[in-house]
């Protein structure tokens, strides 16, 4: 892999984690609208199943060895610069981001409502043909339930280890699950801000039990989203699109405390404006990647049709 891509796969892991710290809007969107979704869901699997080979093959005896087939299809040159780039993304979204979030709260929900509104073009052109109205329902379906969940009135929770650890779990399915916002998650049973203050003072303890709950999460969800995405893909995409959709509800940038959508208000235009800034960010990112992906097959076509002059031919081959 050349430099240039492995430097670009360091900034979407940026990305992605700078969209773990924000409510309403996931990282796995931001994984799908760069393109490297499915390589780290399939990353993801493949490193749960060597884990579970190693604890169950090498204490009796038999080796490293299927958990080393594991290993070795991960995509490493996706998956490492990708993780260099989230974590200090996610670190300096929870330092920059907190204070942005409560000052301009109308302004950053228009921003991020065209994030996600433009995000729902991801899954819906991976879905492959042909569509039947099932898809459709399960679309609806998806998007009513996410725009019940997202209206929901915050919670207040004690951090207790055990709830944290369950909530992190929970919380971590938003890395893997498109159109589900982990941070959002937390905020509606009113640990965001107990998290982004434990990762802004290095609270270890607190970081310790939700590193764990994620780790949990995640081991328990992904085998389960890459097996949907083989088995089921039309639909599988269909519910992450409806999810995306019915997201949106959470962001509107005009509501109340309790979560009541109300009618557009003061500063109408500027938020509209940082809009339709998230529409063309997003919009700019899926039609580059959309190039990008036709080049690809483009070259891998006419290298699959090339055949060389007449005087590079073998005996064997004229």
């Amino acid at each position: 892999m050349a430099l240039g891509e492995r430097v670009g796969h360091v900034f979407r892991g940026a990305a992605i984690g700078v969209a773990e710290a924000v409510p309403g809007i996931s990282g796995g969107t931001i994984a799908l609208v760069t393109g490297v979704y499915e390589r780290l869901i399939a990353s993801a699997g493949h490193v749960v199943s060597a884990v579970r080979y190693a604890v169950a093959d090498v204490p009796r005896g038999r080796g490293w060895g299927r958990a080393g087939e594991q290993f070795r299809q991960v995509y490493w040159s996706v998956v490492l610069p990708v993780f260099f780039g989230m974590v200090p993304g996610l670190l300096l979204a929870a330092k920059l981001l907190e204070p942005v979030l409560t000052q301009y709260p109308e302004h950053t929900r228009g921003l991020f409502l065209g994030l996600v509104l433009a995000s729902v073009m991801v899954p819906l052109s991976m879905i492959p043909r042909p569509r039947h109205v099932g898809h459709l329902v399960a679309l609806v379906a998806a998007a009513i339930g996410a725009f019940l969940l997202t209206g929901l009135p915050q919670a207040e929770l004690t951090p207790h280890p055990l709830i944290l650890l369950v909530a992190a779990a929970v919380a971590v399915c938003a890395l893997v699950m498109p159109g589900v916002s982990g941070s959002f998650l937390l905020l509606t049973v009113g640990l965001y801000e107990p998290t982004i203050t434990a990762l802004n003072e290095r609270d270890l303890g607190y970081i310790a039990v939700f590193g764990t709950g994620m780790v949990i999460g995640l081991a328990s969800f992904v085998k389960l989203l890459q097996w949907l995405l083989d088995k089921h893909r039309r639909m599988t995409l269909a519910v992450m699109a409806g999810a995306l959709l019915g997201s949106l509800r959470a962001l509107w940038p005009w509501q109340t405390e309790d979560r009541t959508m109300t009618a557009p208000g003061d500063n109408l235009l500027p938020i509209l404006g940082l809009f339709l800034l998230g529409l063309a960010v997003v919009g700019t990112m899926f039609v580059a990647e959309q190039r990008r992906l036709r080049r690809a097959a483009e070259t891998l076509a006419r290298e699959s049709t090339y055949e060389p002059p007449a005087s590079y031919r073998t005996p064997a081959n004229r």
